[in-house]
């Protein structure tokens, strides 16, 4: 990518997203291992699980259901890693192939505002545990209450603390956080087994937890339960589905990341959400009802040593979390949109005005909210970008992308005024099935403005998406097949 023609088109072409050559790609089976073990331990993995068990399934259903979720994720994930693994190029870059060198920052920007969401689930996770902090310290302070609009005073106060802390890192730049994200490995793992632990001595043995029953009265009931709750599982990670070429593009070979990502994906969200559900369990005997959040659970420790220790380390952890995951991703995706007046500092601000703009603290106050409102609605718009790339990939483009073009506007992948409509158009029908559902939940419309089956699709958000857009944009793109 050293042509002259294609230098001079700044705005397609810098360090980052340029291809990565053969001798930089460094990445072996194991650091693939060691990333999705590292992403996977984080508080919102725990909170999915636990959600589970608040909503009625039994111990081995709510895992059996996340080992199920991330098998399937794990398909596109290994799907859109091959052109990341064989041309070293980014998500962005690879989007131009299908939706044009344009038309690329439509996909980028479906991803970026989920960031923005997960950023501010994440901020809030980390405000609350800084209020809970000081309440093992001060216990006259009362529990937070999400059921207002907006949260306490000093609640807030807290929330809005740890944001400016996060935009704090932001403007000192990233490199600070490496050594948050060293302590985050180190920590997670020692806590959640300590969290474990703690599950079993205070049970009485792991005998009553495992014993607690499904609440679900009979198989339509957890059926009707089973399907959303699988297709938020799936859209946990549909981000990373999405843009996992960012990593794989390191790759020493197809077969690294494949493996990696194999070995580390499905195995590690089961098993730390195996600790998620014998927690929330246990706490379901051991206060009367169980507690799906850590950070509230933990509140409740009598200890104000454990309650500390519990809240810094979930502070620290989530910190590190967030800007790794949740603000270096969109703000590069917004300063992509106007690399001349948008820098990697701005997109981060706005990444964090976003984050709060979701209102996180009502997403976390209900695990109904949060697995239908949040995971599966954004599912609903990812899984067609998902399925159009892959189609494009594999059936369209032959695992032949043409390097060159995908940096320069004059290039295959031009299209009309570098917009691919087609692909425009197929997104658009992919998420207009689950707008009904959507709506429905959110309380817009009426259980009667739809014939039951259009509102039910939205339980299948992610798969129906991933289908109807990808198979349309086949219909469209077909003629031309190489």
């Amino acid at each position: 990518m050293t042509e002259a023609n294609t230098i001079a088109a700044t705005s397609l072409i810098n360090e980052d997203l340029a291809p990565i050559p053969m001798d930089k790609r460094t990445w072996g089976t194991w650091n693939y291992a060691a990333l999705w073990i590292s992403m996977s331990l984080c508080i919102p993995t725990y909170t999915m699980a636990s959600s589970m068990i608040n909503q009625g399934m039994s111990w081995w259903q709510a895992v059996l259901t996340i080992f199920i979720g991330n098998s399937i994720v794990l398909v596109p994930m290994l799907l859109n890693g091959h052109a990341g693994a064989k041309y070293g190029i980014p998500f962005p870059v690879m989007a131009r192939a299908s939706f044009g060198t344009r038309g690329a920052n439509i996909p980028a920007m479906l991803r970026a505002v989920v960031a923005c969401g997960w950023f501010g689930i994440q901020t809030w996770i980390g405000g609350a545990s800084l209020y809970n902090l000081l309440r093992a310290w001060m216990p006259s302070l009362a529990p937070i209450n999400n059921a207002t609009l907006f949260p306490q005073a000093i609640p807030g106060l807290c929330f809005i603390l740890f944001w400016l802390l996060n935009m704090f890192i932001v403007y000192k730049g990233v490199e600070s956080i490496r050594k948050l994200l060293v302590f985050k490995a180190f920590f997670l793992p020692l806590a959640a087994i300590a969290l474990f632990c703690w599950a079993i001595v205070a049970a009485k043995g792991l005998g009553p937890i495992l014993s607690e029953p499904s609440k679900f009265a009979n198989n339509h009931d957890f059926f009707t339960f089973f399907f959303p709750a699988l297709t938020a599982v799936v859209g946990f990670w549909a981000t990373l589905s999405l843009n996992i070429p960012d990593f794989t593009r390191y790759a020493k070979s197809q077969k690294a990341q494949l493996r990696g990502q194999a070995i580390g994906l499905p195995p590690s969200m089961t098993l730390f959400a195996f600790v998620g559900v014998v927690v929330t369990s246990a706490s379901a005997i051991i206060y009367g009802s169980p507690e799906w959040d850590p950070v509230q659970l933990a509140g409740k420790f009598d200890s104000k040593i454990m309650v500390s220790f519990a809240m810094i380390g979930i502070i620290i952890s989530t910190l590190a979390t967030n800007i790794a995951a949740n603000i270096v991703s969109p703000a590069n995706d917004f300063s992509n949109l106007s690399p001349a007046k948008i820098n990697f500092k701005t997109g981060g601000y706005i990444t964090g005005i976003i984050g709060v703009l979701i209102f996180p603290w009502k997403l976390m106050a209900d695990p109904n909210g949060y697995i239908f409102t949040w995971l599966i609605a954004y599912s609903s718009l990812l899984g067609p970008v998902g399925g159009i790339m892959i189609v494009d990939y594999f059936f369209i483009r032959k695992q032949k992308l043409l390097l060159q073009d995908l940096y320069s506007y004059q290039g295959a992948y031009q299209y009309t005024n570098g917009f691919n409509n087609k692909a425009i158009v197929a997104l658009i029908v992919g998420i207009l099935p689950n707008i009904p559902g959507f709506l429905l939940q959110v309380k817009i419309i009426s259980a009667t403005a739809f014939p039951q089956w259009i509102s039910h699709l939205y339980n299948y958000a992610w798969f129906v998406g991933f289908a109807v857009s990808g198979w349309l944009y086949y219909l469209l793109m077909k003629k031309n097949i190489r």
